[in-house]
């Protein structure tokens, strides 16, 4: 009896000794295929998590001789991915978007005043707000009137924007309370008027006009949609999003619910150039949490392809009038990255036209000089002549692609464009070259807000019927590998953030998403298709499929 009872303390006293030589860890998560990202691609089977942070990657055995956890998951095979990373959206603009009237996929312009009707009822107001229209679907493929509006909504305000969010159509209401008459002009923008009277059309800059006076939306609506916003992106295996334009208002009430540990999306903020921006945050030098960061402007050059305010070097090829629009002249712009550089922020500048492109990066040439770690960017670099893909390469321009939008414009892009110009737009294995990585995000609200749809699009250039057959200008296509890096290793790049994220390594953030299906090997139909089960941010399950 001794014997058995000595033979237990000695069991016990190697397993409290083995514990003592181990770590407790949050996580640990093992029989999974994890794609870590990191610089050699490696592929293991586990890892841990402790404090939110990776502490262990790699076999399972390995990791349980350091680590032992009342966390373990077993995912039987499943598959895991670094969090993903949108690093060109609109995240708070989508936000408040989600109590607006939803137009995407309207079929007609009847269909579209159809659904500001069927919201105001449900949803009384003031103003009917809403985007999403795109006359590129309808069967007459112009910009509609204002007519139809007139009459439905003889006194209720209505401004409603197209999907790009660069053109919208207003009503008579609405543009009376703007002050907006046949005479009215505005640089940067263009009223569009037939036979001397207004269709309510407005482009660019001459959206501002009527947005101005458009009710915001009090604080508790902000953080309702927010809340929202956030959790439509986890649920898509979002884990960081970089936010193209901020307000100073917007980013110190998301600092504000991160700090309060209610917003738990890490956001790249992008300031908009206003006094009240630069003045606070850039001649202050960054500003990083481990949920915001703030060291970039971003800057308009044009506008969009699909309203035909993108900046050509030639006319459009279905506008023969029409050059585009520069939405700021280049004087002002210049001053604008003159400034960012002297306070090393980062520069981040829309560009859809080829002249747009031209332009700003010969601005960024003549402050950067030649290659450096800037790493300023061009937003869409949409429609770049060959002769000025070289600039990207020589002065470290990183191109910041969104590749839905080849998919979602493809079916009319040569109109506007021309056979030869087309050929090009949405280039995206030529301007990889050019740095050996790029990023990609969707713009959304102006694309969904799903990142497989983005990655689908990269490496297929199909839409979701699988059209055309073998892709539109199959050459530019990314490669799974590529299109994998460019929404979570390469945009935390482009994010100055790669030490932090973007890859499933040692003390890194862990931030990951499990799937069910394998981005490198699943038959590319399913891969749009392909859901997300669970995200973690910081080691926490911040999303889960199964669980009501």
């Amino acid at each position: 009896m001794n014997r058995i009872y000595l033979l237990l303390i000695f069991i016990i006293s190697l397993t409290v000794t083995s514990c003592n030589f181990k770590q407790k860890a949050d996580l640990i998560i093992k029989n999974a295929k994890i794609y870590t990202v990191d610089k050699n691609f490696t592929v293991v089977q586990g890892l841990a998590v402790m404090n939110g942070r990776f502490v262990a990657v790699g076999p399972y055995s390995t990791i349980t001789a350091q680590y032992y956890s009342d966390n373990v998951l077993d995912l039987k095979g499943k598959y895991i991915y670094p969090g993903f990373i949108d690093p060109h959206c609109h995240f708070v603009g989508y936000s408040e978007n989600l109590t607006h009237v939803d137009l995407l996929g309207s079929k007609s312009f009847a269909e579209v005043v159809e659904r500001a009707k069927k919201h105001q009822l449900e949803n009384p107001s003031t103003w009917i707000t809403g985007m999403g229209w795109d006359q590129n679907l309808w069967q007459l493929k112009e910009f509609p009137t204002n007519q139809l509006l007139n009459e439905v909504f003889p006194d209720t305000p209505v401004l409603l924007r197209r999907i790009d969010g660069h053109a919208a159509i207003a009503n008579q209401a609405a543009l009376t309370i703007a002050g907006i008459n046949e005479n009215t002009q505005i640089k940067g923008g263009k009223i569009v008027l037939k036979d001397g009277k207004h269709t309510g059309i407005l482009i660019d800059n001459a959206v501002d006009l009527v947005l101005a006076f458009v009710p915001k939306p009090t604080q508790q609506e902000l953080v309702a949609g927010l809340l929202k916003a956030q959790q439509n992106c986890f649920k898509v295996g979002l884990t960081s999003v970089g936010d193209a334009g901020l307000e100073i208002s917007e980013i110190l009430l998301i600092d504000s619910l991160q700090k309060q540990q209610m917003l738990e999306m890490r956001i790249y903020a992008m300031l908009s150039p206003t006094k009240e921006n630069l003045d606070y945050f850039l001649k202050n030098g960054f500003y990083q949490t481990p949920y915001l960061n703030i060291r970039s402007l971003k800057l308009y050059a044009d506008g969009a392809l699909g309203s035909r305010g993108a900046l050509l070097l030639k006319p459009y090829s279905d506008d023969p009038t029409n050059s585009g629009l520069l939405l700021q002249n280049a004087d002002s712009l210049t001053a604008l990255c003159q400034l960012a550089y002297e306070y090393n922020y980062q520069v981040n500048t829309h560009c859809i036209g080829d002249s747009a492109n031209r332009l700003m990066l010969s601005i960024y040439g003549s402050l950067l000089k030649g290659e450096n770690d800037y790493r300023w960017r061009i937003e869409h670099a949409q429609v770049v002549n060959p002769t000025d893909l070289k600039s990207f390469k020589q002065f470290s321009v990183i191109p910041s692609i969104q590749t839905t939008h080849c998919t979602s414009d493809m079916g009319w892009a040569e109109k506007r464009l021309g056979n030869d110009r087309v050929q090009h737009a949405y280039a995206w294995q030529d301007l990889l070259k050019q740095n050996d990585w790029l990023i990609n995000g969707s713009d959304f609200p102006i694309e969904d807000i799903n990142p497989l749809f983005g990655f689908y699009a990269a490496v297929t250039r199909q839409d979701q019927q699988g059209l055309p057959i073998g892709g539109y200008f199959p050459k530019q296509q990314l490669s799974r590998m590529q299109a994998l890096k460019a929404m979570t290793i390469w945009a935390a790049m482009g994010q100055f953030e790669e030490n932090e994220k973007g890859s499933i390594e040692k003390s890194k953030m862990a931030d990951f998403v499990v799937l069910s299906q394998d981005l490198l090997s699943a038959p590319s139909t399913d891969l749009h298709q392909i859901k997300i089960e669970q995200t973690y941010v910081g080691g926490q399950k911040v999303f889960d499929l199964f669980e009501k």
